[in-house]
């Protein structure tokens, strides 16, 4: 799809916070679609190997890919991605990780301009409004 004036671009913010049960299959997943990519020069396959080994969150990044993540959304074409992953310390308690909180500090303003989040007529989620073609949706 080529740029033009009727393009439209949406930024798309996805957060996970995945418990790592099994470490060992984790790896082992990671390790099997290293080996499978016949396109990766040896000297990074072995550097892979190394890096999955010692880090879960390596290992995941290597499972993990955006474009599946959209692949069959109809209407779309991924122009870009980039992530990363990191192992980190998670109290499901602990009010950081509260998104309700973090979702008014995203940068997102709405339609007339303030952070404020709209009330919710319906009781859905939706704010009351019914989202138009090309508007960017929150979910939380």
């Amino acid at each position: 799809m080529s740029t033009s004036e009727t393009s439209r671009f949406v930024r798309l913010r996805v957060e996970l916070v995945l418990e790592i049960e099994d470490p060992e299959a984790l790896t082992g997943a990671a390790l099997e679609r290293i080996a499978a990519d016949e396109f990766m020069p040896d000297e990074e396959r072995a550097h892979a190997r190394s890096s999955v080994r010692e880090d879960e969150a390596e290992a995941l990044a290597y499972l993990v890919d955006p474009f599946d993540l959209v692949a069959e959304v109809p209407g779309v074409d991924l122009a870009q991605a980039s992530w990363s992953s990191e192992q980190i310390d998670y109290d499901p308690d602990d009010e950081e990780w509260d998104l309700d909180d973090d979702a008014s500090d995203d940068g997102y303003d709405d339609e007339d301009g303030d952070d404020e989040d709209r009330d919710d007529e319906r009781g859905d989620g939706t704010g009351g409004e019914e989202a138009e073609e090309g508007d960017a949706a929150r979910v939380r």
